[in-house]
């Protein structure tokens, strides 16, 4: 459990490194914080719509002071943290809830299951695709300009803020590995697909820079051939996770550092920062945890047998990180323990 937090909190703090921010303990860095993504930086965006990849209810928010919010964790988001050491004393509201009074200090629009792609993820119902937000920022930064009432200053209060950006693992996870679903791994190998997702995430990254955006730190993916439901879909042959996923993955990460060094190239003014997660990972000893994945398939397979939605265990099985702040408390650790006892006669 230590190392958990201990990774999470380094990898935050790399995060700081590479934006070459200082952390100064009570006030804020920035002036403002936008944050764009997934599920792993949803924080209720998805709450009302008609969905499947939806958060609001237990055991999510288990650990949570705020309770139940919609994030896809027990606790606070990596998106949470970094809005923490960045001086911010309440975070960031989702486009959803957010006000007039509060969107200067900038607004959360990630949503789960939303991909580069617009159809990405359409088979789990809504979902605010990364082009989507990218409109809902739009509408913002609109209001900003009518609220300031000074085109200048706001201009010059965008450039100073921090932007960050995490997405495209749907486009693999809930696109282009589900082909009885979708096309694209009937259109593109992986290596034309890769090319492809980043030329449009490109298009993307250039439009939040016309909307003012000049600190953006952009996530690379992760490594989702690791993940418990990629594992039962697809095997492992042995290995400790689905390599052609990863190898896919692989693809998308390598093309994307040239897109973005080409981006800081064409503007000087900007700074477009790759988070590599993966390297992160990696250096943080993931691979000695993947010793885990074969009791964590099992307990994957159990609680799908007792007929458990998948959401619901999302994030004691490494699809989202789990937030160790609070410890896991009384409730969510009996939610593991009595489901694990149920299954410890299942036959598989």
């Amino acid at each position: 459990m230590a190392n958990f937090k201990l990774n999470l909190f380094r990898s935050v703090y790399i995060f700081f490194e590479l934006m070459e921010i200082v952390v100064v303990i009570g006030k804020p860095q920035v002036p403002c914080y936008f944050i764009f993504g997934d599920s792993l930086f949803d924080s209720g965006n998805n709450n009302e719509l008609v969905t499947t990849a939806r958060s609001n209810y237990l055991p999510y928010g288990t650990d949570f002071p705020q309770g139940v919010t919609g994030r896809f964790t027990n606790g606070r988001t990596i998106a949470d943290l970094i809005g923490e050491l960045l001086g911010f004393d309440e975070y960031i509201p989702t486009y959803a809830t957010v006000t007039d009074q509060h969107i200067s200090q900038g607004v959360n629009y990630a949503s789960g299951g939303s991909g580069i792609r617009e159809e990405t993820g359409s088979h789990l119902g809504g979902r605010i695709s990364l082009d989507r937000q990218l409109l809902n920022h739009y509408s913002i930064v609109s209001r900003l300009f009518h609220l300031q009432r000074n085109i200048t200053f706001t201009r010059d209060y965008l450039s100073k803020c921090i932007y960050i950006v995490n997405i495209g693992s749907n486009d693999y996870i809930n696109n282009y590995f589900k082909p009885d679903i979708y096309a694209t791994s009937h259109m593109y190998t992986t290596n034309r697909y890769a090319r492809r997702l980043v030329q449009q995430y490109s298009r993307q990254l250039k439009c939040l820079y016309n909307l003012g955006g000049r600190k953006i730190a952009i996530f690379g993916l992760g490594l989702i051939g690791c993940t418990p439901a990629e594992i039962s879909t697809f095997g492992t042959e042995g290995r400790p996770c689905v390599k052609f996923i990863n190898d896919a993955v692989k693809l998308f990460n390598n093309k994307l550092k040239p897109i973005l060094d080409d981006l800081n190239a064409y503007n000087p003014d900007a700074k477009f920062t790759f988070i590599n997660v993966t390297s992160i990972s990696l250096q943080q000893g993931i691979t000695r945890k993947m010793r885990l994945h074969a009791s964590l398939f099992n307990i994957f397979h159990c609680l799908i047998a007792l007929h458990m939605k998948w959401e619901d265990i999302h994030n004691f099985i490494y699809i989202h990180p789990v937030d160790f702040r609070y410890g896991v408390n009384k409730r969510s650790k009996l939610y593991i323990e009595v489901r694990w006892t149920m299954c410890t006669n299942y036959t598989y």
